[in-house]
């Protein structure tokens, strides 16, 4: 019995975990399948990675959606504005967070039906619609986890 119930958490754990060594074509698929509009997502990545790599929290900032939830210093905080993020940008991402969001492989995103989250979940990004019909939407910045 105990063997029985050790297989299923096995199992449990492994359909719960995002798939790994995935190639950056799969986790593209998965991303137009679950959301669309990944190549756009692509476009915001690349935005993204680069803006935390040369340091540059205003580009970051205008991809964020407002209000904006960071969690750091073990404290959650609702950033209302973009100039926000910017003012207090190195109170709220901790260097190591800044470091994994840089290097961040499209490989190793975790793509659910909830978004896709950078650096095993550091950050979330979800595709907002404009209008109720979701013809026009972008990719933006929906939580920080410290």
């Amino acid at each position: 019995m105990r063997l029985i119930s050790l297989a299923a958490a096995c199992v449990f754990t492994l359909l719960a975990t995002p798939a790994f060594a995935q190639s950056e074509e799969d986790v593209m698929g998965q991303i137009e399948n679950l959301h669309g509009m990944s190549v756009e997502f692509g476009e915001a990545f690349g935005l993204m990675q680069d803006a935390f790599l040369f340091a540059d929290p205003t580009t970051i900032a205008d991809l964020g959606v407002y209000p904006l939830t960071v969690e750091a210093n073990g404290e959650i905080y609702d950033i209302l504005e973009p100039q926000d993020l910017v003012d207090n940008f190195d109170y709220l991402l901790t260097p190591d967070t800044i470091a994994a969001l840089s290097s961040q492989d499209y490989a190793d995103l975790i793509v659910t039906s909830d978004g896709v989250g950078f650096a095993n979940g550091a950050l979330w990004m979800n595709l907002i619609c404009v209008d109720d019909a979701c013809a026009q939407a972008w990719w933006g910045i929906t939580r920080i986890n410290n």
